[in-house]
């Protein structure tokens, strides 16, 4: 199955220079897949060039004239940047000249544009970021990391079936249990959005494990965490915050004196292996998911290593079918229901 990905190869902190490199490398590990580079055609050629690599059969360059910056509001990116690379990005999409859509570029742009130009799958009211974060067992998806900070009950049912159906393509899971994010996990506890939307989850056909609270996102309790865009995006970033924190104090313990420097050297295999298994380099590439065509959202300031996951995202979420298990879940939700 040929698989082509446009890349919004101008979007975010360091635009072309990791964005060409990713897709050069990403190009070599799977033979299957096909990328378009979309931005600046000067600056996209210098690009590949200074990588003694040039355009062919399975990379190509689609000029777009305008960059979408991180800084810009949201009305300018929509109805102003017309041919920006971010949208140029998304319109190949929609006229299915690729599959999918990489983009490190603003969030609320990309979200913004992506629903413009792709609109939503029937039956979803609002798309949701979807991520993959580390845990005890493996790893856990998280859904709604910031796109709705006021949500329904509904819309949280209908996190939880798209992020079930993400699961189950990725992860090849017949039946990915799904958690409720609240504050206990007594069904009493919770507002009275949260309480209804458990109601829904546990009258859905979804393997539906009940309340979870913050500890059990990493302790891997569920396969998915579903949450309003307020909750789940400042539990995000407390654990980025967290890490970032732990991972100073472990390097001034080490520095403190010439014996805790023989300790951190004597320590460094275990070191490395521990950082390369928490590397949120890996975990890199969030999903838009509920529109009618797949969105990858790479952090802003990720390196071209990073930025290579977010690539594979995107591969394996059409290699898997991810849209068609939405529709399919969607569709049911809604026979249901007309003959309830």
């Amino acid at each position: 199955m040929d698989i082509t990905v446009a890349i919004d190869a101008m979007g975010g902190d360091h635009g072309a220079h990791v964005t060409v490199p990713a897709a050069l490398e990403y190009l070599k590990r799977d033979l299957e897949v096909n990328i378009v580079l979309v931005g600046l055609q000067d600056v996209l050629e210098k690009e590949l060039r200074a990588r003694g690599a040039s355009t062919g059969p399975r990379l190509r360059i689609h000029h777009a004239s305008e960059v979408v910056t991180m800084d810009d509001p949201l009305s300018s990116a929509l109805r102003t940047k017309k041919d920006s690379s971010m949208r140029v990005a998304i319109n190949l999409v929609k006229t299915g000249e690729a599959n999918a859509c990489v983009s490190a570029g603003n969030t609320g742009a990309l979200m913004a544009i992506s629903r413009f130009v792709l609109k939503t799958l029937a039956g979803i009211e609002r798309p949701a970021i979807a991520t993959t974060l580390p845990t005890r067992r493996g790893h856990t998806y998280v859904l709604d990391l910031g796109a709705n900070v006021d949500c329904s009950a509904e819309h949280l049912l209908q996190f939880g079936i798209m992020g079930a159906m993400l699961a189950s393509a990725v992860d090849h899971k017949e039946a990915p249990s799904v958690g409720l994010l609240n504050i206990g996990e007594e069904e009493i506890k919770g507002n009275e959005v949260v309480k209804e939307a458990g109601d829904l989850l546990r009258s859905s056909h979804l393997n539906f494990f009940g309340n979870v609270e913050g500890d059990d996102i990493y302790k891997g309790t569920t396969d998915v965490v579903v949450c309003d865009g307020f909750v789940g995006n400042v539990a995000l970033k407390t654990s980025e915050g967290l890490a970032q924190m732990l991972a100073t104090f472990l390097r001034e313990e080490f520095q403190r004196n010439l014996l805790t420097k023989i300790m951190g050297l004597l320590a460094l295999p275990v070191l490395k292996a521990f950082k390369k298994r928490v590397d949120h380099r890996r975990y890199n590439g969030a999903s838009l998911l509920g529109l009618r065509g797949i969105v990858i959202k790479s952090h802003g300031s990720a390196d071209s290593f990073a930025f290579l996951f977010a690539i594979e995202r995107a591969v394996e979420e059409v290699r898997n079918g991810v849209l068609r298990r939405i529709s399919d879940q969607m569709a049911i939700l809604t026979n249901e229901r007309t003959h309830s």
